[in-house]
Order: structure tokens, then sequence, then C-alpha cells
């Protein structure tokens, strides 16, 4: 994993995969360090252990890009007419299938 660098540290695993769903849509590889201890954890809370998100050096830029909106916080949501899928309002696009969201979306943001 040296050729990978972390972006970002999720408070939790249901962050990360989040995370890593919406960075895999615009075309992002991520790797995920420290989710497997997830489950070693038994009944401590899920957010005891953060999940490191690691992406190649060449897509630092874009995923930035990509968490800086994430950062910015939920503006609402929109679901995508093309999956259905329940989208934060901080998502370009539908980190479920990819397509961008129609005018009508995004007026529910």
């Amino acid at each position: 994993m040296s050729d990978w660098i972390p972006v970002y540290e999720a408070a939790n695993s249901l962050e990360a995969h989040t995370l890593k769903g919406a960075l895999e849509v615009v075309g992002i590889a991520v790797q995920l360090r420290g989710d497997a201890l997830s489950g070693a954890l038994g009944e401590l809370p899920a957010n005891a252990v953060e999940v490191t998100l690691l992406i190649r050096p060449v897509d630092l830029a874009h995923a930035q890009q990509v968490l800086a909106r994430y950062r910015q916080g939920s503006e609402g949501s929109w679901q995508c007419r093309h999956c259905g899928e329940q989208n934060a309002g901080s998502f370009e696009i539908c980190w479920q299938c990819g397509h961008e969201p129609g005018a009508d979306e995004q007026q529910q943001r």
C-alpha cells in the first residue's frame, strides 16, 4: 500500500463506505484502512475506530474536491431519477449509479 496516501479519516465504517462509493463513482480508486477492526470491537460504539480512506496520489486534487463538497454539510437530499437512490445534497452525482441530478432533483436540495 505504499503507493496509496491517506485522504480522509472517517468517523466510522458507515461514513467510510459512503465516501468510498462517492469517490469510486467518479473514477477514484479507494482502499480502506481500519475497517476490519470495527468487527473486533464487540459492544463498543461504531465510531470507536476511525477508518482511513486511501487513494493514489494522482487522484488527490479530484478527491479533495469531492470531499470538500461532502464537508460543506448536507444541503438536503435528492433522489436519483435513474436508480432511485437517496443522495446527500452535497453529492453532485448519484453515489450508486453515477448519474447527475436533473433540474427537478436539484431544486430539492
